[in-house]
């Protein structure tokens, strides 16, 4: 009786949907539902699946956002009249993104897991379609979400925070409930940017009911999200994060500091490709050590336009560069500076006067071939 009464109530719920024309919700309810009787009414489950997918597919082959014509439906805020999310379409990348292997791998397979959607359905399964990105600042998680959306070409549709945010919190609620159900009818790449920010810890006592009940209302919609498209959340803060927010996603993909390897191959792209700018690049490696993605893509875009525009060479620019932080390196990033100012030219006293990096140390080190890192 009591599986009964339950079927009964799905079925009033689903009915009050269509009669108040929420299309949108309707989807999202049915699918909650295949996925509810998916054990116990199996070939249901699969009717409504297939349901799902004939209407789907033409909502992502008719969306607006893919034909590039201005998006007419997308929400905005009441007061402001400003649009409460950026949309990317397509997607183009200056530099192809550099990451660790594991970074690589995951979002790979992100990308990967949408090519085989039909094998997938036909066990029952369906491509992850929440996942997210922890790190410190600068070591591209919203690159990555462009970069998937490249790859996918799907537009990226970005929930602007500082848009969302209202002074009347029950506003705010409206505002990203608006903007999520604006991301669910077109088959994109949506992006929840500072997740951290309408993500926190519900038993934060600083916080009032309305934002706690707005994490409980997100959690809900990342836990209902299409299968036709891919929610993405970033946060630099993973600890301000509630807890149940974890288990809702399909993936968490871990971004960490750039490595030596990686601040090499930084350099490389951001330095450009002049064979004059080839000697610096191991130079600039120990300068760069502790920096992120972005310190490095700023730094360097900097000094190249500061060479443009002030019509002095490069070189000039990256000595001073160099000379401004030097006395914030370690002593071993120093010492090892100072032995590869030598090894593109400079003299032992340039590279002492650099980094002030004795010249018996630099000579006894230069000539031994030795790298290995000086005590501190």
């Amino acid at each position: 009786m009591d599986e009964f009464h339950r079927i009964m109530t799905d079925i009033v719920q689903l009915a009050r949907l269509a009669i108040q024309g929420k299309q949108k919700d309707a989807q999202v309810f049915i699918r909650r539902l295949a996925r509810r009787y998916e054990q116990l009414e199996p070939e249901l489950s699969a009717h409504l699946s297939s349901l799902l997918r004939q209407v789907q597919k033409p909502m992502q082959e008719s969306s607006p956002v893919l034909r590039g014509a201005v998006v007419e439906s997308m929400p905005v805020d009441m007061d402001s009249r400003l649009s409460l999310a950026r949309v990317e379409h397509p997607v183009h990348l200056e530099y192809d993104p550099s990451w660790s292997l594991d970074v690589r791998t995951k979002l790979n397979e992100l990308v990967y897991e949408r090519s085989h959607e039909e094998d997938l359905r036909r066990e029952n399964l369906s491509p992850a379609r929440t996942t997210l990105f922890t790190g410190p600042p600068g070591v591209g998680k919203t690159l990555a979400a462009r970069w998937i959306a490249r790859q996918l070409e799907r537009p990226l549709v970005t929930l602007d925070l500082s848009a969302v945010m209202s002074s009347f919190l029950g506003r705010t609620g409206n505002n990203v409930r608006n903007v999520i159900d604006y991301a669910k009818g077109v088959s994109c790449v949506f992006l929840l940017d500072e997740f951290d920010a309408i993500a926190k810890r519900r038993d934060d006592s600083i916080e009032v009911g309305e934002l706690k009940r707005l994490v409980t209302v997100l959690l809900q919609e990342i836990d209902g999200w299409p299968a036709s498209g891919l929610l993405v959340a970033a946060t630099n803060h993973h600890d301000l994060l509630d807890p149940a927010v974890w288990r809702r996603f399909d993936l968490v993909v871990e971004f960490s500091m750039p490595t030596e390897m990686d601040v090499k191959r930084a350099v490389q792209i951001y330095l450009g490709n002049a064979s004059e700018n080839k000697r610096w690049i191991d130079v600039l490696i120990p300068v760069f050590i502790g920096s992120s993605y972005a310190d490095i893509e700023r730094d360097l875009k900097r000094i190249r336009r500061q060479s443009i525009v002030l019509k002095e060479p490069l070189e000039k620019r990256l000595k001073e560069f160099i000379a401004e932080r030097v006395n914030g390196l370690k002593r071993s990033d120093r010492a090892r500076l100072a032995l590869s100012l030598v090894d593109v030219g400079f003299s032992q006293r340039e590279a002492h006067d650099w980094t002030g990096v004795s010249r018996d140390t630099i000579r006894k080190h230069h000539d031994t071939g030795s790298r290995t890192q000086w005590q501190k």
